[in-house]
């Protein structure tokens, strides 16, 4: 990504793509983690019940009729929750209600359009 903004040769429109997308899959990644560490204190936290206060409010939470009565958000959830993130900048169907959950939120869009922003503006660029 270094490359991309100082102008030096950063290979074929393939090779580039290929990078930004491991960036990519690397931030949703990292960003899942980081959403499933955070939520109500993390894994532990969550599983004990210490924090009443979700930083992640779940669809879930909002219909329990239509989850069974236990319903606790797994890795999985934090997954999907980082994906859609990083694919539409914005939080889809699951809303941050922390100041550091939103901050956190924030901080993966800035980085996935950056990225995108980058390396889909210098593949167009070495096509042409």
């Amino acid at each position: 990504m270094l490359r991309i903004s100082t102008g030096h040769d950063t290979g074929s429109a393939a090779e580039l793509l290929a990078s930004g997308a491991g960036i990519w899959v690397a931030n949703v990644l990292t960003f899942a983690v980081w959403f499933w560490e955070m939520d109500r204190g993390g894994p532990v936290e969550r599983a004990f019940g210490s924090d009443p206060y979700p930083d992640l409010l779940f669809p879930q939470m909002t219909t329990p009729e239509l989850v069974p009565a236990n319903w606790k958000p797994a890795f999985a959830d934090y997954l999907y929750v980082a994906f859609t993130n990083a694919t539409a900048f914005s939080p889809t169907d699951t809303l941050p209600l922390s100041r550091p959950m939103k901050v956190a939120m924030l901080a993966q869009s800035v980085i996935s359009l950056v990225t995108v922003a980058l390396v889909v503006a210098k593949a167009v660029g070495a096509l042409g």
